[in-house]
């Protein structure tokens, strides 16, 4: 058994997919599966149930990946304190971040940050803010970007960056275009346009929405900003987005119009994991970020 064969039986088991780990991991997916193979047979038992639809851990697949998630942070945090003597301006960061961000200071960031330190490596994964947590949790990214400031319970560092109010976008044909404030009671009887599940947007609005005392009429959901613009100005329904965002919109195809109070604000924050050990790469791009860029309002 080595350390190797641990990372890609982790990766097949969060992708629960042989293919989609190998595109993840560049290799072969011959070489993942011989590799899972030669882990199964070396400790005796089934790692994974090969069904027609999907791929899911047995009794022994639970408990090889619970101790192999230990094993690898292990290992990883070896290989880290050795390599802080030689690498103190190279490296790699993994960073997930929703789309959102494009409209931030945090593209600014990235290129300031690649400027003053070329040889660090940015890799950057597009999630929604719930797969990011996700990612950071498990050790699959270094660093996180999510739109709500995580719970006090959970295991992670938090540093704020941006609070955005939401405002409502509409076609300046809508009903409701003429009015200066929106409230949410308003917008009851129409078809929202909404972020998809993985983003915390998603849940927000509509709890928004139930606090002021109805169930959303959901005509669609998706990751892409570009197709929600779309559809409001094909008047097949409203969104909500966060303000930075709505400038960048053409006003003479859509309408930005703030909420009442209680508002939605987008709360964007950068996040890593308390108990994980931060390669000097990682932890360059916090301190340039808390130097370089103060929270906005």
């Amino acid at each position: 058994m080595n350390i190797r064969q641990l990372e890609y039986f982790l990766e097949v088991a969060r992708q629960e997919s042989f293919s989609k780990a190998a595109t993840i991991l560049h290799v072969s997916q011959p070489s993942i599966s011989e590799m899972i193979k030669n882990l199964e047979e070396e400790l005796g038992s089934p790692l994974l149930y090969r069904s027609a639809k999907r791929l899911e851990l047995t009794d022994s697949g639970q408990i090889v990946k619970q101790q192999a998630e230990q094993i690898v942070t292990l290992f990883h945090n070896l290989s880290g304190n050795l390599q802080e003597i030689n690498q103190w301006k190279k490296g790699k960061i993994r960073i997930g971040l929703p789309p959102i961000t494009a409209s931030t200071i945090f593209p600014r960031l990235l290129g300031e940050f690649k400027q003053q330190y070329p040889n660090i490596e940015l890799q950057l994964y597009e999630f929604g803010s719930k797969k990011v947590r996700q990612g950071v949790n498990e050790g699959s990214l270094d660093i996180g970007i999510v739109c709500s400031l995580p719970d006090r319970t959970e295991n992670f560092e938090v540093l704020p960056f941006v609070d955005d109010p939401i405002k409502i976008i509409l076609h300046p044909d809508h009903r409701l275009s003429g009015q200066s404030t929106i409230d949410f009671i308003d917008l009851r009887d129409e078809g929202f346009v909404l972020y998809s599940e993985d983003f915390s947007l998603h849940d927000q609005i509509i709890a928004r929405c139930k606090l002021a005392g109805f169930q959303p009429i959901i005509i669609c959901e998706t990751s892409q900003r570009e197709f929600m613009t779309q559809m409001v100005a094909a008047k097949l329904g409203i969104a909500l987005l966060p303000s930075n965002i709505c400038r960048e919109l053409d006003p003479t195809l859509f309408i930005a119009l703030p909420l009442t109070d209680p508002q939605l604000t987008l709360h964007l924050a950068v996040i890593w994991r308390k108990d994980r050990y931060m390669s000097v790469a990682t932890r360059r791009w916090l301190d340039f970020t808390r130097k370089n860029f103060a929270p906005q309002n």
